[in-house]
Formats: structure tokens, C-alpha cells, sequence
């Protein structure tokens, strides 16, 4: 198919880049909200977004891998309509995860931490696992991943819960 043949029923390039990343968005939502939503609100919750985030990556939902963090890469250092949508989806995520870590300091189960700083370093396991399996094909990422992400939950964790 021509470019033209492919850009031609969304107008424009940007256009189609924008249906693009909302249905990636989508998907997103789907995969890795949609299973945890239904854990109780706090660290169980962060425990099942975390789990589901991972399966995510490890089944290859998307070629590629995460759409929006190759997108992310794409454009970090573009302006335009795309990079804001982007972004915008970014700040979305970000405020579900820091949502759930007040709950979980809330409910007592995790200790008066920094919910931006947790939020921050489950993006940034996510993003080195999807780099890591895309980029150079580590078929360890995800389980390092996913011990990084407990690491994460559990070290900030009063009580000192074992890692699984």
C-alpha cells in the first residue's frame, strides 16, 4: 500500500500517528488497568498492575513492544500534537499509580513514602524490561523486572514483607 493509501483515511500523518497512539492507549488500559481494577486499592493493587504491566511486555500484546514507550523514544524531543499526547498519556498513568500508592499508605501497608518516586521507578522497571527484550532480547528482563518491581513495593514496606 502506498503511503498515501495508508495516511489518506486519517488526513494527515499526525492524524494518523494520534488514532494510533489512542488505540494503543487503549490497549494499554485493557491489558494492564482493566485485570488489576479489581484488586483492592493499595498495595495489592500496585502488586496486580505491576504483575499485569509485565505479562504485557512478556507477550509481545503489541509488535514492538510498548507502544508508548517506543513512541515516548520517537518523540521525547519533538514538540508537537503527537509528543503532547503522548505526554499527556504519561501523566495520566503516572497519577493512577500515585493514586494507588496513597491508598496503600492510607490502608498502612506501605510506610509514608514518596508516591512520585514509587510511580517513577515501576515506569522506569517497565521501560528498561521493554528495552531490554525488544533492544537485546533478554529473556530475563521480565523476571528481573518483576523482581525490581517487588523490590520496589516491598522495600518500602514497614513491615518487611518477604519478596516472592
Amino acid at each position: 500500500m502506498s503511503k498515501a493509501g495508508v495516511i489518506g483515511p486519517f488526513g494527515s500523518k499526525e492524524s494518523l500517528q494520534l488514532a494510533a497512539l489512542e488505540r494503543a492507549i487503549e490497549i494499554f488500559r485493557r491489558e494492564i488497568w482493566e485485570p488489576a481494577a479489581t484488586a483492592e486499592p493499595g498495595l495489592a493493587r500496585l502488586e496486580a498492575i505491576a504483575d499485569a504491566w509485565l505479562s504485557y511486555l512478556e507477550r509481545d500484546v503489541l509488535p514492538g513492544g510498548c507502544f508508548l514507550t517506543q513512541a515516548a523514544s520517537e518523540f521525547d524531543g519533538r514538540p508537537g500534537p503527537v509528543r503532547d499526547a503522548i505526554d499527556r498519556a504519561y501523566a495520566q498513568w503516572d497519577a493512577v499509580l500515585v493514586r494507588e500508592v496513597v491508598a496503600a499508605v492510607r490502608a498502612g501497608s506501605l510506610p509514608d513514602v514518596d508516591p512520585e518516586q514509587v510511580a517513577f521507578e515501576l515506569g522506569a522497571i517497565a521501560q528498561g524490561v521493554n528495552q531490554a527484550r525488544q533492544l537485546r532480547g533478554d529473556p530475563q528482563a521480565v523476571q528481573r523486572g518483576r523482581r525490581a518491581m517487588r523490590r520496589v513495593l516491598h522495600s518500602a514496606n514497614a513491615r518487611g514483607a518477604a519478596l516472592p
